[in-house]
């Protein structure tokens, strides 16, 4: 076996660095957009209610009743500035394009440790926690640039850049693990397969997290409006510029779908044929396999109650945050402190 490349290793982990740095001046500057946004919407419509009170006040003067515009403010503060299909409705948002293009240099930093680093062992680099943990990060911000060219999701880019900066900040602080060959039990193609789609699906899943946070706060304001307790220039402003939580939800629903066939196919039947392979069996109760189909489960769960039960708003929202909380305990809690055939954490002990 050839010796680990340790240059090349050193200029991962500063790559990494890094990406880490540019990922966080990325969530700072869409966290700027998004502050920025809610107040040039409220800006804008105290302006557009005091042009229509004006109006209306001429109106009065001049007798013309009939033409009273009285609707202006009513259509200011319910518009919103989003359509269903996520395309905005002649806004402007020069901090979002900032952001967008620092997550695209962050990837590129990031890609490059990535690879560097499986270079550098002589191996696919995501053999242990940390490297899994960045490569998701990496999967979570290129699907979520990918998805930008089909569909304007900067409105996401506070939670998703924010979710990749956790996630880094987790394998760099919690995983630490320097660039090593790994063990024989690890050494086979199927870990390529296996772990591949694993990741593919966490980060199809965290992006899914993130939009049905943002469709429950959606919904709440929903019906605040409609109840009338929400005035158009008051609460969260930046959510006008996020869509609807029906469109929010059947985004997430479709991707949660994608995501649900990777899971399938990795962790479960290419994760069965390799345990064959290794251990003589398909299935043997381990405490990882066990999770990970509770995983398959919850999520199967979720995509059949609302495709055939009708579970549609929060209850599928929150059943798909639950999925996802438990990828979290798999990841966070059964791999740390649940001893098993699936210990490949590369921790210290």
């Amino acid at each position: 076996m050839d010796p680990v490349n340790q240059e090349l290793a050193q200029y991962s982990d500063l790559f990494m660095f890094i990406a880490a740095l540019i990922y966080t001046a990325a969530f700072i500057v869409f966290a700027v957009d998004m502050v920025r946004s809610s107040a040039t919407i409220r800006r804008l419509e105290v302006e557009l209610a005091e042009e229509a009170e004006a109006e209306l006040a001429r109106a009065r003067r001049d007798a013309l009743v009939s033409a009273g515009g009285g609707g202006s403010p009513i259509a200011a503060e319910s518009e919103d500035l989003v359509d269903e299909d996520m395309a905005y409705l002649g806004t402007r948002r020069p901090f979002a394009n900032v952001a967008v293009a620092l997550t695209i240099l962050a990837v590129g930093a990031h890609a490059f440790a990535v690879v560097s680093r499986g270079v550098a062992a002589g191996r696919v680099p995501w053999a242990n926690m940390y490297e899994f943990l960045t490569t998701g990060a990496l999967i979570v911000s290129a699907v979520f640039l990918l998805a930008l060219i089909r569909k304007d999701l900067r409105f996401l880019g506070t939670f998703a850049i924010g979710l990749v900066v956790v996630m880094m900040s987790g394998a760099t602080i919690g995983f630490p693990t320097p660039v090593a060959h790994v063990q024989p039990a690890l050494q086979s193609p199927w870990l390529a397969v296996h772990v591949t789609l694993a990741v593919l699906a966490m980060g199809l899943f965290t992006l899914t997290f993130a939009m049905n946070v943002l469709q429950l706060v959606q919904h709440r304001r929903e019906l605040k409006l409609a109840s009338g307790q929400l005035e158009g220039t008051g609460g969260w402003q930046f959510m006008r510029m996020v869509p609807s939580s029906t469109s929010l939800e059947n985004w997430a629903y479709r991707m949660n779908a994608v995501g649900f066939v990777f899971w399938t196919l990795g962790p479960l039947i290419t994760g069965a044929i390799w345990a064959e392979e290794a251990w003589g069996r398909y299935w043997g109760w381990d405490v990882k396999e066990v999770w990970s189909f509770v995983i398959w489960v919850v999520y199967a769960g979720y995509l059949h109650a609302r495709a055939t039960r009708g579970w549609t708003g929060n209850r599928a929202a929150w059943l798909s945050i639950i999925g996802f909380a438990c990828i979290i305990f798999n990841y966070a809690v059964v791999n740390v402190y649940f001893p098993g055939l699936h210990s490949y954490a590369g921790l210290p002990e």
